[in-house]
């Protein structure tokens, strides 16, 4: 079963070979909704929102909301400041890293269910297990940022997870922290491939905010291959990224 629906602010895709498959579907749903609830800058009524306006205090924060504060500051150690989840203005926006977390744990929840077959797609970020109807292994398309319509790679990612950062949809939405008011200009497009889409996801974001740099980041990263396209169309691998191709 595969249905889609507009959750977060954008597609969320779940296809799942189970004979219970409706009733994970729902659920995992219904889980991304509790997840926009909580964390949606765009609600006056989330926790971030709340957070954002000092009506919660640090010792009240949920723990969901905590363990991703956990993970966005392990994550700007970790990129040497590349990532932050706190805004120029001084506001907090855990966007950059809420997507990945929240599909591991919808992987997480259909893994401890028994469902060995699944495929989860939000906003283009990627996590799969087991085989396709067809018995055969998921498949992954990475978007030409210059005709959405077309393909420039297809994966077989192998259960990892796959994350892309770019601005060729959603414009300059992502920023370099140590240099806020430059836009970046001199990429569209950097895939990573990890060992789940939770670390592809987080280490995308940083890596897109390096520009060029990034793919050199990517490099370094023990696990970790990445695919890069700069504002011309020329593309850069990591050395292992042609194991995940077809």
């Amino acid at each position: 079963m595969r249905a889609t629906r507009l959750i977060m602010g954008m597609p969320i895709a779940v296809e799942i070979i189970d004979a219970n498959a409706a009733a994970h579907v729902e659920s995992i749903f219904t889980f991304f909704e509790e997840v926009d609830v909580r964390f949606s800058t765009y609600k006056t009524d989330s926790e971030i929102s709340k957070i954002n306006r000092g009506e919660i205090a640090a010792d009240d924060y949920s723990h969901e909301m905590r363990e991703i504060f956990t993970l966005a500051e392990k994550t700007k150690r970790e990129t040497q400041g590349f990532f932050d989840i706190r805004r120029p203005d001084g506001t907090i926006d855990p966007s950059g890293i809420v997507k990945g977390w929240a599909i591991q744990k919808a992987a997480e929840m259909l893994l401890q269910r028994g469902v060995e077959h699944f495929f989860l797609d939000v906003g283009g970020d990627i996590q799969s297990h087991g085989l396709n109807e067809e018995d055969e292994e998921w498949t992954v398309g990475i978007r030409s940022p210059f005709v959405l319509s077309q393909l420039v790679k297809v994966l077989i990612p192998h259960a990892q997870g796959v994350a892309t950062s770019g601005t060729y949809i959603r414009g300059q939405h992502i920023y370099n922290p140590r240099a806020p008011d430059r836009t970046i200009d001199d990429i569209v497009s950097l895939t990573v491939i990890g060992p789940n889409v939770l670390e592809a996801d987080r280490y995308a974001t940083a890596a897109f905010a390096m520009g060029r740099d990034g793919i050199s980041f990517v490099e370094s990263l023990p696990g970790f291959e990445g695919y890069m396209i700069d504002r011309n169309g020329i593309a850069t691998m990591t050395t292992g990224f042609q194991k995940y191709t077809v």
